[in-house]
């Protein structure tokens, strides 16, 4: 695949000039892809808003940046106003802001608003992150992958965002990157996408939702990449099409760029041509730390040809890694420092052992997971012992289906020490209905005694960490094939403080 234009529009974002915007009226509303709030500190928040295309059109400002106007309040009614400013929708950004507020009390809900060219937007609720040494009693979040907008209608966000949650934490696949199909329940425009208007054209898409509007609106979200937003399965920059180096960082630039022109994120997220900083820890109090991982840009290409694969001397290479150098030593040094109860890795793809056979019966492994990074996986797993990190928590999405897996020190041993729990989140929507159980999924069980729990059905978990205990709710709904539908809690489960791997209640 050859991608020729796909630099076109790209910018060198990190070196935008300041600038003042263009006070303007608009005939159509501004706001039809909502506004959202996220990457929260303890004083501050990223209000994020993106000006409607055609109304920038119709109204002749294509070229030119954008005033807009902020509000956070205290009350969704706006009577009292704490903080407010001005922001410039840039061209560069596809007119959209990012704002990141400060002078704001820990631990407090806001509100929030945005004002351009005489329209308003909906109203956003958004929450501080409490003092960094504060003791916190209790953290509630929730967290979700995958949202496939052609294989189903996005009823668990609707239900998401009626939650009382003080996170939204989103592991990846927000986006799909492939053609357009007739096959599935809506369609989404156009061919693979691989130049900025492509993938801008596709989070709009995706982002006039009112379902996803209504979850970016009720809490504040944390997000990270996976492969869909930029190349299925692409590791580094290898990509998954046949493409040339050249073309893929071309194309990542692209897709990288679109990312955070969608997303409530600093501008230290900011990507600099094909790269972005996007791993990062948020800290709640003593009583959790959470590392945002980044196992896409990093990593080496997958082993062994990708997917489902017998062992291979690649795959036996002490040196491959799946986070990179620099971002596996932020990462160790960050839980060696921690003094937090719960440390938590909010990640993307299955961290526990998953052996398999294939119809020859040899053993397979997963390549695109972290059973394609044994070494990595190893050392990190040593780390959770060896530096006494408090109460390891995994999370996971990617893979279409419901887990909880005991992390073993050594996998090879299936009575080894238990040192860290991992819960892993269905789709959203992916792979339309699924079922209680998929075939590969139940039939690999038995080589897998360390999972507790399987479902592939649709949802989204919640959790609730207090300083004795980890809780975690599955929810599912019954169909995304249909729009509407209610939710129903699927299991709970539970991690005490101090003894690793989850209690079902």
């Amino acid at each position: 695949m050859r991608i020729g234009s796909a630099a076109a529009g790209i910018v060198a974002l990190g070196g935008l000039p300041g600038c003042i915007g263009r006070s303007i009226r608009f005939s159509r509303d501004p706001f039809t892809l909502g506004v959202a709030s996220g990457d929260p500190s303890p004083d501050g928040v990223v209000l994020w808003g993106r000006l409607d295309a055609d109304a920038v059109r119709n109204a002749g400002a294509m070229l030119e940046p954008i005033d807009v106007q902020w509000e956070i309040a205290t009350d969704d009614s706006f009577r009292l106003i704490v903080r407010a400013g001005r922001a410039d929708a840039r061209p560069e950004l596809g007119h959209s802001v990012h704002v990141e507020a400060d002078g704001l009390e820990p631990g407090r809900e806001y509100f929030y608003r945005l004002h351009c060219g005489g329209a308003t937007s909906p109203v956003g609720r958004t929450k501080t992150l409490p003092e960094l040494n504060a003791e916190l009693q209790r953290v509630e979040f929730a967290f979700a992958s995958c949202q496939h907008y052609e294989q189903g209608y996005y009823t668990a966000l609707h239900h998401l965002s009626e939650e009382d949650v003080d996170l939204i934490v989103h592991l990846g696949d927000y986006i799909y990157e492939g053609t357009a199909t007739d096959r599935g329940v809506r369609s989404h425009e156009g061919p693979e996408v691989v130049t900025l208007e492509q993938y801008r054209a596709r989070y709009s898409t995706y982002r006039m939702d009112p379902a996803l509007q209504a979850a970016h609106h009720a809490a504040p979200w944390v997000v990270s990449t996976d492969d869909h937003e930029v190349d299925n399965n692409y590791a580094g920059v290898v990509p998954d099409d046949d493409m040339s180096p050249e073309d893929f960082l071309l194309r990542r630039a692209a897709a990288y760029q679109a990312f955070y022109e969608f997303m409530p994120l600093r501008r230290s997220t900011m990507p600099q041509g094909p790269n972005a900083l996007m791993y990062r820890r948020l800290r709640f109090g003593t009583l959790m730390d959470m590392s945002v991982l980044d196992t896409r840009q990093y990593r080496d290409d997958q082993p062994c040809g990708d997917r489902f694969k017998p062992s291979c001397d690649e795959h036996m290479d002490p040196a491959r890694s799946i986070l990179g150098g620099t971002q596996r030593d932020w990462l160790v040094d960050g839980l060696t420092d921690s003094d937090a109860r719960w440390n938590v890795l909010a990640q993307q793809v299955l961290f526990a052992r998953f052996r398999n056979y294939d119809e020859r019966g040899r053993e397979t492994w997963t390549m695109d997971k972290w059973d394609g990074y044994p070494f990595d996986r190893a050392a990190l797993l040593d780390t959770f012992t060896e530096a006494s990190v408090s109460n390891p928590i995994v999370l996971t999405g990617d893979i279409h289906s419901n887990w909880v897996a005991r992390l073993l020190r050594d996998f090879e041993n299936e009575r080894s020490e238990v040192v860290g729990t991992e819960f892993t989140c269905t789709s959203l929507t992916s792979g339309g209905d699924g079922e209680p159980q998929s075939r590969i999924g139940a039939e690999a069980l038995p080589y897998n005694p360390h999972f507790d729990f399987y479902n592939s059905q649709r949802g989204y978990v919640l959790c609730e960490v207090t300083p004795g205990a980890w809780t975690t709710t599955y929810r599912r709904v019954p169909s995304v094939e249909e729009p509407g539908g209610p939710v129903e809690d699927l299991a709970t489960f539970v991690v005490e403080n101090g003894r690793p791997g989850a209690q079902r209640l």
